[in-house]
């Protein structure tokens, strides 16, 4: 087992280099929101802007863009009942907040056969591939599946302890040659190869739209050029870092996503001394 502590960290972390552009960090696209859960595409959203992702274009649908005008006016938006053209896009994320009904699933089958950029598979998108386990076989080695226990669980069957929710993380990503984050206490992440425990994070991001803000962190990772398996590391260990930093000001209970969100910064900062 490998601990991403800050050494490892800081062995794989890239510096912004001081004459780019936007362009030079990738164009992100999020699948993400629905009528009653836009919530989860504005945090995803806002949390990849700050992980330094150059663009970040956001796939809902029409009804909701106010919701993105006055809350991300950084961000991008296309509408859901568009024809939409993804070849400028260099990663992907879908799940959080999408809904599981038909159009949900529609959108999770036209990604596998549409995308071959490295994508995140979260939330909902999760929920949808356990209910159509012949989905699976179209995961690309580009994929990063970022589960939580009960989503596992439901994707690859009961289990009675973590250990035997890892081993099985660890078969399952070699088995799909995908990158598997099982998202906890000490999140773990594999590749099917090698086995790593993150050792930053605390009882403050039990909270909802933690998973959605993490699910951004790393499309940001991917859409700037870190490989899935090192955007995984990047994206868990600052995410964490940033609610171990929010509690310098907050208390677990206290902490919101947003809290940790703004903290990306001092996370940053951190990880470039």
């Amino acid at each position: 087992m490998i601990t991403v502590d800050l050494n490892y960290i800081q062995n794989i972390f890239k510096n912004r280099l001081i004459d780019s552009n936007k362009s030079n960090h990738g164009h992100a696209l999020l699948l993400a929101g629905s009528k009653s859960k836009m919530g989860a595409a504005l945090i995803s959203s806002k949390a990849c802007l700050r992980a330094g992702a150059g663009l970040v274009t956001i796939h809902i649908p029409k009804k909701e863009r106010i919701a993105v005008f006055t809350s991300i006016p950084e961000a991008m938006i296309e509408f859901r009942e568009d024809k939409n053209n993804w070849e400028k896009y260099t990663a992907f994320a879908i799940g959080p907040g999408l809904g599981t009904d038909k159009q949900a699933e529609h959108k999770v089958n036209l990604v596998l056969d549409k995308l071959t950029i490295p994508g995140v598979f979260d939330a909902d998108a999760v929920s949808i591939l356990a209910k159509n386990q012949l989905l699976l076989q179209k995961l690309t080695t580009t994929t990063i599946l970022t589960p939580h226990q009960v989503e596992f669980d439901r994707l690859f069957g009961q289990h009675q302890s973590e250990l035997e929710r890892r081993n099985k993380a660890f078969d399952k990503a070699k088995e799909l040659g995908v990158i598997i984050v099982l998202k906890g206490h000490q999140t773990f992440i594999t590749d099917g190869a090698l086995r790593f425990q993150n050792s930053t994070g605390n009882s403050g991001l039990a909270k909802g739209g933690s998973g959605d803000a993490l699910t951004g962190i790393i499309t940001a990772f991917l859409a700037q050029g870190y490989t899935t398996l090192h955007a995984s590391l990047l994206g868990v260990y600052v995410h964490g870092l940033a609610a171990d930093i929010t509690l310098e000001s907050q208390s677990h209970e206290s902490m919101l996503i947003s809290d940790v969100i703004d903290n990306l910064g001092k996370a940053f900062y951190q990880i470039q001394k």
